[in-house]
């Protein structure tokens, strides 16, 4: 899943939140010397983080999903589907969250602004660029889905072809919005189990 699904899949812990956010910034085992003065919260956020990548990538909704998408982009298609799961949270948010899609995503960014001590230097200049820009938001919309997979498309050589994605969501609209109908609910619950099964 991709930042809007990891934030409102945390809860309302901030530490949580924050260590579910920066999950794929942080390698390596969560042990030792490096976890030495972080929080019980913010570690459970990180290995929260890594729980839901793990259920969303072995879940076989997931996986129909992802081979739809291997037929126009190949070994990006996972990382296509963890975008199109977050346009299809973004344009139901109402859904799945009491709070608007705006008025979540604002409290997220002001959440991760108050935290940025949990933040790792090497993500920092994205989170700025990510809050300046509205990423939250931007993805409830086809266009902003096609800038999402312009900017990821300029990272490396093999994600070029994630130019296509775009096109590729909106003819197989509905086929992707049923597997996430199926799947996000799912996940939610997991989530919750998670989190109530390993706080502190």
């Amino acid at each position: 899943m991709n930042f809007l699904a990891h934030l409102l899949l945390s809860g309302e812990n901030e530490e949580v939140i924050t260590g579910n956010y920066v999950g794929d910034f942080i390698k390596g085992r969560l042990s030792g010397e490096k976890i030495t003065g972080w929080s019980a919260d913010y570690l459970l956020g990180l290995k929260l983080h890594r729980h839901i990548d793990m259920y969303t990538d072995e879940h076989p909704t997931v996986r129909e999903a992802k081979r739809m998408a291997a037929k126009v982009l190949g070994k990006t298609a996972g990382i296509a589907t963890d975008i199109y799961f977050d346009y299809f949270l973004a344009k139901y948010f109402y859904q799945f969250c009491d709070e608007s899609l705006k008025s979540y995503s604002d409290r997220m960014y002001r959440i991760i602004e108050n935290n940025d001590r949990l933040i790792p230097e090497h993500m920092k200049s994205m989170v700025r660029t990510m809050i300046r820009q509205d990423w939250l938001n931007t993805y409830e919309t086809l266009e902003g889905i096609r800038i999402t997979f312009s900017r990821l498309s300029g990272r490396a050589d093999f994600l070029d072809v994630l130019v296509l994605a775009e096109g590729d969501l909106a003819e197989n609209e509905a086929f992707y919005h049923d597997k996430f109908n199926i799947f996000f609910p799912q996940l939610q619950a997991e989530a919750a189990r998670f989190i109530q099964e390993n706080q502190a």
